[in-house]
């Protein structure tokens, strides 16, 4: 089991260079956590990308549903004074970005002590940060 944070799952509901591999790591292990915003980031994503005209709205409805489908899958952290907690900890610690706070707050409650679990991200800062945290980070 993995925590995917959303710069991971994006590749899975777009074709992106990165999808390929993404998908290889979710075959590998198809057991996802994932944090309670995580569906608000991909569809701010998606809206993005309609409005640029990138995608249509039936490209985007469809990206929706595959978002929904996956998250039926996935065992989601959701937000607590504990997450809050910890992304306010690892703002002064790290330089990070709130949301990304959140999503590496939330892995580190999922993760308790055991911080050799795996933290997926595509994101460099984010990534770094999960590592310096303990984290085994992917790709």
């Amino acid at each position: 089991m993995r925590f995917w944070d959303t710069s991971a799952l994006v590749p899975l509901l777009f074709e992106q260079e990165s999808t390929a591999r993404i998908r290889e790591v979710l075959d590998q292990d198809p057991e996802m956590v994932a944090w309670w915003g995580t569906p608000v980031e991909c569809a701010s994503a998606a809206a993005r990308l309609r409005r640029e005209g990138v995608i249509t709205v039936d490209e985007e409805d469809a990206v929706l549903r595959l978002l929904g489908d996956l998250r039926e899958s996935w065992i989601e952290i959701l937000p607590s004074g504990e997450v809050r907690s910890e992304a306010m900890r690892l703002l002064r610690v790290h330089s990070l970005k709130a949301a990304d706070a959140l999503q590496l707050g939330a892995a580190i409650l999922w993760a308790g002590p055991d911080r050799g679990s795996w933290f997926l991200t595509l994101d460099e800062r984010l990534g770094l940060a999960a590592r310096l945290e303990g984290f085994r980070v992917l790709p």
